[in-house]
């Protein structure tokens, strides 16, 4: 019985996995496929199944205390079926989305295969209790995006985009395995709650090494997380892929960097088992106002709509970044770090329709620039709404769930007595509605240069953008769904 328990905890990731091979065995029969809709089809079906069966798992209690598995290397607990359910949410969006982007575009088999593999190590990174295999994890989820962003291989924008993120990819990923060597050097143990067991005699006896260690480990999480100053490819490899992967990037990536450096920092690296070490909530204090503040002063200046969303992207990695700079043991902790999940929940939807909404002007090849969308919302009328909604709800407006998730980080950071962080956010938000409203001032108030005639209206795309807006909007009042699930997560990891 316990056998199959453990089983059902693991069929979010199985689900990933099953869909993936499905298209593998697929391809293999017809390797020139045009069912696209099929294609499209498992992908969007497996990862639903991923996203329902975390959040029944999920609310049902199932694993509230945590499961361990495989001998303490993979555990199953609140916050792994939180970012479970956002994994399968957004890999859901895309792949239905992906389905009109992709239609005159070969290798559709392999796109979706990548995008399934790339959410099975995100949903693995969720659930490793092991220095080993998160390496391996975030590994599993890194090579399939590398190759997403230079899917488009006949643009040579799209490929630079992917040389660059692979290139400083791999220079984290060593940084990280570096950091990882150090700190098995000082601990003698890869598994956290062993680090932590040994982190205060490792913090004594081998300071210098524990502590370089605790920073690379840091240093290749902020990569994932694109946080500053490891930021810098992301506007590159979120311009040159394909809107839809962007979406997957910038949504789903960036909470697997998020939810490895929760579990890692605040199980391994105890702070007060560690301070003498090195002082990782200071740290992360400084990230965080450094990436709000450099992401949102960044995407002000950009005309470009897309990179303004990848600016943005930065500045709400510096929003979550507070979950873990307010960790100062003061206040209600839970509160400060369910904040953080709550905020990659409703950002995972908020975001996603955002960047396929571009992928939707992408398909209509209306262009890229603020410019380039006057007038859109008198011929695209339903998805210019759910635009709207996009944009506001990113700044912190109560039109979506982002107002709520922003006001529970300002609260945290007030309780855990750095109110500052929260007035840093508070001020970012604000410089970020002159942005946002820059899209929703030029779809509904300017005039096109030209007269503009749009065709077709993808059904796919206009489905995923619709779905991703009444989540957001939903989220509003529903967040409270999850906020108990997302403390109670929180508080059992603290």
């Amino acid at each position: 019985m316990e056998h199959v328990s453990n089983w059902l905890l693991l069929a979010p990731a199985g689900a990933f996995v099953v869909s993936a091979m499905l298209l593998f065995v697929i391809d293999s029969f017809d390797p020139e496929s045009k069912h696209d809709t099929l294609l499209a089809a498992v992908t969007t079906a497996g990862a639903a199944v991923a996203m329902v069966i975390s959040a029944a798992l999920l609310l049902s209690g199932t694993a509230d205390s945590g499961v361990e598995l495989f001998g303490g290397q993979l555990v199953v607990d609140g916050m792994s079926l939180v970012f479970t359910f956002i994994f399968g949410s957004v890999t859901a969006l895309v792949g239905l989305a992906s389905a009109d982007y992709i239609e005159d575009l070969p290798h559709k088999a392999e796109y979706y295969l990548l995008i399934l593999l790339a959410a099975t190590g995100m949903s693995l990174m969720a659930s490793a209790n092991s220095l080993a295999v998160v390496f391996v994890a975030l590994e599993l989820a890194s090579l399939p995006s590398y190759a997403l962003v230079a899917y488009l291989k006949t643009n040579r924008g799209s490929v630079e985009a992917a040389l660059k993120y692979f290139l400083v990819g791999a220079l984290s990923s060593s940084i990280l395995a570096y950091g990882i060597s150090l700190i098995y050097a000082a601990t003698g143990s890869l598994l956290l709650p062993d680090v932590a067991a040994a982190a205060g005699e490792a913090s004594e006896l081998y300071t210098g090494v524990f502590g370089i260690g605790i920073l690379m480990v840091l240093g290749g999480f902020a990569f994932k997380t694109a946080s500053v100053p490891f930021h810098f490819w992301a506007p590159e490899a979120y311009e040159g892929a394909p809107a839809p992967v962007s979406a997957f990037l910038s949504s789903a990536s960036k909470a697997a960097g998020f939810v490895v450096a929760f579990r890692v920092f605040v199980v391994a690296f105890p702070i007060d088992s560690v301070a003498g070490s090195v002082d990782w909530v200071l740290a992360f204090q400084v990230l965080a106002v450094l990436t709000m503040t450099l992401g949102n002063f960044a995407a002000a200046t950009q005309e470009n709509v897309k990179r303004m969303l990848a600016y943005s992207s930065i500045g709400h990695a510096g929003y979550v970044l507070i979950a873990l700079a307010a960790l100062t043991g003061l206040g209600d902790q839970g509160l400060v770090l369910g904040s953080g999940m709550l905020h990659l929940l409703v950002y995972g939807f908020m975001n996603t329709g955002a960047f396929l909404f571009v992928a939707l002007a992408e398909y209509w090849n209306v262009g890229r620039t603020f410019r380039d969308y006057n007038g859109l919302g008198k011929e695209a009328p339903v998805a210019c709404v759910a635009m709207t909604v996009f944009m506001f709800s990113l700044a912190g407006l109560p039109v979506g769930g982002g107002f709520l998730s922003k006001y529970f980080l300002i609260v945290g950071s007030v309780g855990a007595g750095v109110w500052w962080l929260g007035a840093v956010l508070a001020v970012n938000s604000a410089l970020s509605l002159f942005y946002y409203s820059r899209v929703v001032k030029a779809m509904w108030i300017d005039e096109p240069d030209e007269p503009r005639e749009i065709e077709r209206y993808p059904t796919a795309l206009y489905v995923a953008i619709v779905a991703a807006a009444v989540v957001t909007v939903a989220l509003l009042p529903g967040i409270l769904v999850f906020d108990s699930a997302a403390f109670d997560a929180a508080a059992a990891l603290l």
